[in-house]
């Protein structure tokens, strides 16, 4: 019973906090408001915690492979078919068969890894050196407003001129040689690496770098440890599209820039079939650019991407 001052007697369970109750359930006990709140931060917590399922290997292995596989022997048998219905003359369109024994030839004398290592060398070794360029200056063009207004137009358009509307001029300037080949492929894959990261850093939120600033980054330490890493989702984008374009620019280079200096590549390899009228040779050498462009995405770019959305728990599968 309450005493006649209204102050409850020492001892008996209530509403005073400091006993450890509330509402007449003590702390723990169901009911008590603690044990709501406590559920309430528990319940936010989980919904920003992404649930990570972990797959076996062999599952990630046929999920990455055989997807593209069972379109690839789809293909082939709507090419066998309309080969077989004879709508083109053979001359137009090989038989698949034909062309898996232009496959076979070079793999039994040799020559398809040099001629593989040939063009994934170049294109490699050109890539590394765009990456180099584009991203100081995409870091540049993004964080300076003055080289963004001068040079910020010339890259888009640059990334929209084909690649392959260099190559007579570097032929010119370079002559045959693989100075001409990497010149064409920087072209094409600088400006999509850097707008990219271009793109990327426009989209990190401004309280980011602010933070950075408080903690004493600048200058290289804020492009490397904050700018870099909020920005790497787009940054990541644009260097699957700059590896693309550096690969098709590739491609331009070595069918128009020919010569024994610059040894046979893929590029080589079909222009060569085209001018002796060999058509399986022609598909061999396309659908060996094709395999290599799948490879590389599978097997580089996929993980990479993977691993990124995984670090900011996008990726609910590893």
């Amino acid at each position: 019973m309450p005493r006649e001052d209204g102050r409850r007697p020492v001892g008996v369970l209530g509403d005073d906090p400091l006993d450890g109750t509330a509402g007449g359930a003590p702390r723990g006990a169901p009911g008590h408001p603690d044990n709501d709140t406590a559920d309430a931060i528990a319940g936010l917590d989980a919904l920003d915690t992404p649930v990570v399922r972990r797959t076996p290997w062999w599952q990630q292995l046929l999920r990455t492979w055989l997807p593209p596989l069972v379109a690839l022997a789809a293909i082939i048998g709507i090419w066998q078919a309309v080969w077989a219905s004879a709508v083109l003359p053979e001359f137009r369109l090989p038989a698949p068969g034909v062309v898996g024994e232009q496959f076979a030839e070079i793999v039994i004398d040799g020559s398809i890894w040099s001629i593989l290592w040939t063009s994934i060398s170049r294109a490699a070794i050109g890539f590394l050196f765009a990456l180099a360029i584009a991203t100081p200056l995409g870091l540049l063009v993004a964080k300076v407003p003055l080289v963004r207004a001068a040079i910020g137009p010339l890259l888009t358009g640059l990334q929209s001129l084909p690649s392959v509307a260099w190559v007579p001029a570097a032929v010119l300037w370079f002559g045959l040689t693989d100075a001409t080949i990497f010149y064409v492929v920087l072209l094409g894959s600088v400006p999509s690496i850097a707008n990219g990261l271009v793109a990327g850093i426009d989209q990190v939120p401004p309280i980011l770098p602010r933070a950075g600033r408080v903690l004493g980054a600048t200058g290289f330490a804020m492009a490397r440890f904050v700018l870099l890493p909020a920005a790497l989702p787009g940054y990541l984008a644009g260097c699957k599209q700059g590896w693309a374009f550096a690969w098709r620019s590739l491609m331009a280079a070595e069918i128009i820039a020919m010569g024994p200096a610059l040894g046979l590549g893929l590029g080589a390899y079909l222009k060569n079939g085209a001018d002796v009228s060999n058509i399986s040779q022609v598909f061999a050498g396309i659908l060996l650019i094709l395999i290599v462009g799948i490879g590389i995405e599978l097997l580089v770019f996929r993980p990479l991407e993977r691993r990124v959305l995984r670090a900011r728990g996008l990726a609910l599968t590893v």
